[in-house]
């Protein structure tokens, strides 16, 4: 059997019950993926969005109604072996890859401040742009449960407010575009058993400034220190993530001090003596 069969049949079969059932989940509970959908699928080169490339591949296969899905790797200026492994990859998982390149790194080398936020930007304007370019109408993430939970404690303890990171998101400056994260309910751990019961390898970032990103102050040293919290207070309890997770789903408005909707800030004393 050739190798994308046989991981293709783990998904399925060994990891379907932690990564495919919760994909599907996901896609159905939050409809993100319906019929005569066309997607862009986003891959980096790591293991969350090869492995979301798959499972949209087995949706597309034994799903309950027809879809589209692109696969597009941008290429902000990887140096070549970079490159070449991302190719190496997509030819293993059997993926078919389209690559367009763009001059990011370029661009974000000649700035001091704040680099990895500014790539981050830049990034998501040249997807939407290739997005309408194939005229897709959304573009899949493979942002995960691990990452939702992050972001969460990040907003909290670094931006004073309690916020997510939300399944699916229409485009503010691309009109009927949505972005969508079908990952949102597979846990990290799950995703690193697939790739090593397949004896996958990775790029973890292939940005060519990687030594200096981690020097700098800029939420990607702060996301580290939530993941290393989170991994302390599951020895203590350990549904805590799950548990960080449906107190988002589970927000009670008469027993919080203030909220804000459509940019509109709203406190307890507005309805407090109806």
């Amino acid at each position: 059997m050739e190798k994308y069969k046989e991981i293709e049949r783990s998904i399925i079969k060994k990891f379907r019950k932690d990564i495919f059932s919760k994909f599907v989940k996901a896609v159905s509970d939050y409809k993100l993926i319906e019929e005569n959908d066309k997607i862009m699928v986003c891959i980096s080169g790591g293991k969350d969005s090869f492995l979301l490339a798959k499972c949209i591949q087995e949706l597309q296969r034994h799903g309950k109604f027809p879809f589209d899905a692109k696969y597009v790797v941008m290429d902000p200026g990887y140096n070549q072996y970079n490159r070449d492994y991302i190719i190496d990859n997509a030819k293993t998982l059997n993926i078919p890859i389209e690559i367009f390149e763009s001059n990011i790194f370029d661009v974000v080398e000649k700035i001091d401040k704040s680099p990895c936020y500014l790539c981050a930007r830049m990034r998501r304007g040249f997807l939407y742009n290739k997005a309408k370019e194939l005229g897709c109408n959304k573009i899949a993430l493979g942002h995960h449960f691990d990452d939702v939970i992050e972001t969460t404690l990040l907003s909290m303890f670094y931006g004073s407010e309690i916020k997510t990171m939300m399944p699916k998101l229409h485009s503010d400056n691309f009109e009927g575009l949505e972005l969508i994260r079908p990952l949102y309910l597979v846990k990290e751990q799950d995703i690193i058993a697939w790739k090593n019961f397949n004896e996958l390898t990775f790029i973890n970032c292939a940005c060519r400034f990687t030594e200096g990103c981690s020097l700098i102050n800029d939420g990607t040293s702060k996301r580290l220190e939530m993941k290393e919290l989170i991994k302390k207070l599951r020895k203590i309890n350990k549904d805590v993530d799950h548990n960080i997770f449906k107190a988002l789903d589970n927000v009670n408005l008469n027993c919080v001090l203030g909220y804000v909707k459509d940019k509109d800030k709203h406190s307890f004393l507005d309805e407090y003596d109806k």
